[in-house]
């Protein structure tokens, strides 16, 4: 949780803001692509 902490206090001291939706969809991704390699995918995909 440090390192989510440091990020958050660079974006809030540099006014660098724009970068919460990349670093957001980023995990996202990385997310989708641990759970791809799992049996878990076809089923958050019937969800949607």
């Amino acid at each position: 949780m440090g390192f989510v902490k440091d990020i958050w206090q660079f974006m809030r001291e540099r006014k660098k803001f724009w970068l919460a939706p990349i670093i957001i969809l980023l995990l996202i991704f990385g997310l989708l692509a641990i759970l791809g390699g799992t049996n878990v995918l076809p089923y958050i995909y019937s969800i949607f």
